[in-house]
């Protein structure tokens, strides 16, 4: 209930824990407390965020790095008298803004936050967490990975985590791996030996206890509905006393025992099991017996018959004992040829008959049959769809910098072929090679799924195992609900003999009419054929956005064959982007893309555009785009335009201009302080003549040659902030030329 005047000298001298507590009264009071937290932020933290500019709340950003500093051990809360305050708990009252955390190494981080004392913290956590990240992984012993799979369990599970990623693994732990892609995939193995030993999860136990009223309510429900059409008219003549008793039955129903979830609990000893014992001589049970004979309760409307539960076994497992990667493998495969079974027979209503392989949803692919799955001793016993309990799962999933194997990718497709809810997924620099057909076979059985959402595939590698066209039409036709495709490729095969020629499935199939929004292809300098694109424009009549990387150009007319291509096939074409690509001798294409009337925004990022160009070129591309209204955007980077030509692009907002243009981007083009400077008082020219109005609201500078002349640089910003919004950075231009000619 301070005055204004009196919180506004307060609140520099207030700990973290007070200033959160008068954040509502600063807000009341219309006192912002931003400022005070940057300068906290530059006090503890040293040194700017990238991307700093974009930051629109710094007390989230604070307390959010805040969070991940201390509980990684990098951060001691008493090196500033602000950070330290009996009353404050770093953790805890950090944890509600944290939106977005990563975990590193041994994952000490995940052992911290489970423990019973940060039993808050985690909740607080699963309420606010969106993003998790892991980084730098290294293998790890059974009690981290038991704290691991508490903290997926409750965070994805039971909480908000929508995207899961993992970068920088140089060499994977597999084992390690397949666990966090079945957790993020919603799976939690049947009587894990990681179960919440001693302490099942209480949010699982009110699942149970919900499920299993639902179904005494729902069986008795349809006892009463057989026994009303079974006793024919005279039922239909019954008292109301009658009717009466027969819904008190419904609400109240049998008393059974609740379900137990076996991803919570330990499995009893005292259930009988069906194999013999592993003493004497005879052999434990292999994994997939212990899969198939230990079923997880699941939502379902269907009687279940009970010769299926008689003929189950229970798990047997050895105490203490982490479950090997076969379990986990064997669990993935029986689970994912069970949920896409039950796609593909939906609808049977006969409870005995046996499901499909899981490989006939997809006939061909590298992943029929399992290779990794059979040399464990044969397909394991098939697992009944009501043992396969789905949890919350993620709709983003990021893989960078991962090596993945032939083992694991088929692992992956598995699981994505039953991931209804993966809306997104990356693959960047996972060496896979020949393997991303299997996982297009996983994606491609997940398209046939009625509840899918995947929507954006974006794939990327060092190597290109395929042509890049061949993997776009391979992708449009395994999954025409795509609306981002992005396929990008540094080289081609090292080993020219091993690159594949084009296969005839992809090549000649028929592409779907699909759904395709925006299509980004980077091309390992390989030539960009119009032909092979076509079919892929054709089928795209809602593309939006095309980005074409590093392509080369056959011939001279290839450039206009696209261009009538991209008119007659792609009406919806709004953005339009070339980088890396040679346009030097094609500048009358050039001027064509800058009138055409449906695109809003051109880039031509490092394309020579003046590279062998003349002054007439540049003033054709200025009055070119004076006299197209539609362009919003024009993003030259990279074309070495200079001081001139950028004093002369100051004429598309001349008085007799039409343009619309509000985004110029000329970063990394050799522009100096007085080019800069003069370009400024030629735009401050053309806005008086305008009546102090220009569409034009930002300049992007990023990497030029401002550092040559400080206080011209400075002034000239300043005088441009004027008129735009300008986005800049501190380069050192000295030391990139040195580079530069260090590696010609």
């Amino acid at each position: 209930a301070l005055p204004g005047h009196l919180l506004r000298g307060l609140l520099p001298l207030l700990t973290i824990f007070h200033l959160e507590r008068a954040e509502d009264a600063a807000r009341r009071a219309g006192l912002s407390t931003q400022p005070i937290w940057l300068k906290l932020w530059d006090d503890v933290m040293k040194t700017r965020p990238p991307n700093s500019q974009s930051i629109t709340c710094w007390r989230k950003k604070f307390l959010e790095t805040f969070f991940s500093n201390v509980l990684h051990g990098v951060l001691d809360v008493s090196s500033d008298w602000r950070l330290h305050d009996r009353h404050f708990s770093p953790l805890l009252h950090s944890s509600p803004h944290v939106s977005q955390l990563t975990l590193c190494n041994m994952l000490q981080g995940a052992v911290e936050l489970t423990a019973e004392h940060n039993h808050k913290v985690l909740e607080n956590l699963a309420a606010s967490l969106r993003v998790l990240k892991f980084q730098h992984l290294l293998s790890c012993d059974q009690p981290i990975r038991r704290s691991l799979v508490l903290l997926l369990h409750r965070l994805i599970h039971h909480g908000s985590v929508s995207q899961v990623s993992m970068c920088s693994w140089p060499v994977p732990d597999t084992v390690l791996l397949v666990l966090i892609l079945t957790m993020s995939a919603g799976f939690w193995r049947s009587g894990n030996a990681l179960a919440c030993q001693g302490s099942p999860c209480g949010l699982c136990r009110e699942e149970d206890k919900a499920q299993s009223q639902q179904s005494a309510q729902e069986g008795a429900e349809r006892g009463c509905t057989a026994e009303r059409e079974g006793s024919g008219a005279e039922n239909q003549k019954s008292s109301p006393k009658e009717a009466d008793a027969c819904m008190t039955s419904v609400l109240s129903g049998p008393r059974s025992p609740p379900l137990r979830n076996a991803a919570c609990e330990e499995t009893s000893s005292e259930v009988p099991c069906g194999h013999s014992s592993s003493q004497g001589g005879s052999s434990p049970p292999s994994s997939s017996e212990q899969l198939s004979c230990h079923p997880i309760p699941r939502k379902t409307r269907r009687w279940q018959n009970p010769a299926v539960g008689r003929k189950r076994r229970c798990l047997r497992r050895s105490r203490g004992h982490y479950a090997d990667s076969e379990d986990l493998y064997d669990f993935v495969f029986t689970v994912a040829r069970e949920d896409n079974s039950g796609l593909l027979e939906k609808n049977r209503t006969t409870e005995g008959e046996n499901t499909e392989n899981w490989a006939s949803s997809s006939p061909g692919s590298p992943c029929t049959g399992h290779a990794g799955y059979k040399k464990r001793g044969g397909p394991a016993r098939t697992l009944s769809p009501k043992a396969a309990h789905r949890f919350r799962s993620v709709s983003t999933l990021e893989l960078s910098s991962i090596p993945l194997n032939g083992e694991t990718c088929r692992t992956l497709s598995n699981l994505l072929s039953s991931w209804v809810s993966l809306e997104n997924l990356v693959l960047s620099y996972n060496g896979l090679n020949a393997n991303i057909s299997c996982i297009l076979s996983g994606l491609r059985a997940l398209s046939r799924h009625p509840e899918c959402r995947f929507r954006v595939l974006r794939v990327s590698d060092m190597f290109s195992h395929m042509p890049c066209m061949e993997l776009v039409r391979c992708s449009l036709s395994a999954l025409p609900q795509l609306h981002t495709l992005s396929v990008s490729f540094d080289l081609k095969n090292q080993l020219e003999g091993t690159r594949p020629e084009a296969s005839p499935s992809c090549s000649e199939a028929e592409i779907p009419e699909s759904c395709l929004e925006v299509l980004e292809i980077r091309f390992p300098r390989e030539p960009l054929h119009t032909a092979l694109l076509l079919p892929v424009l054709k089928a795209s009549k809602s593309l939006q956005q095309l980005s074409l990387d590093s392509a080369t150009l056959p011939c001279p007319q290839e450039l206009g064959l696209l261009l009538e291509v991209l008119k007659e096939c792609t009406p919806n074409l709004k953005k339009l982007s070339f980088h890396d690509v040679n346009l030097a001798e094609h500048q009358k294409e050039v001027l064509l893309l800058l009138q055409d009337p449906g695109l809003q925004e051109i880039t031509f990022s490092f394309c020579r555009l003046f590279e062998s160009s003349t002054a007439e070129f540049l003033s054709e591309i200025i009055n070119t785009v004076k006299r197209n209204s539609s362009l919003k955007s024009l993003k030259l980077p990279g074309n070495r335009l200079g001081n001139h030509r950028l004093v002369a692009l100051a004429d598309i907002f001349s008085e007799d201009s039409s343009s619309s243009l509000c985004q110029l981007d000329v970063s990394s083009n050799c522009i100096k302080p007085d080019g800069l400077l003069e370009f400024t008082k030629k735009l401050e020219g053309h806005m008086q003549q305008r009546g102090g109005q220009l569409p034009f609201t930002q300049l992007r500078l990023f990497q030029n040659w401002l550092d040559q002349d400080a206080e011209t640089a400075q002034e000239a910003l300043r005088r441009l902030r004027a008129v735009c919004s300008v986005v800049n950075d501190a380069w050192d231009s000295s030391q990139a030329f040195a580079d530069y000619i260090s590696v010609m």
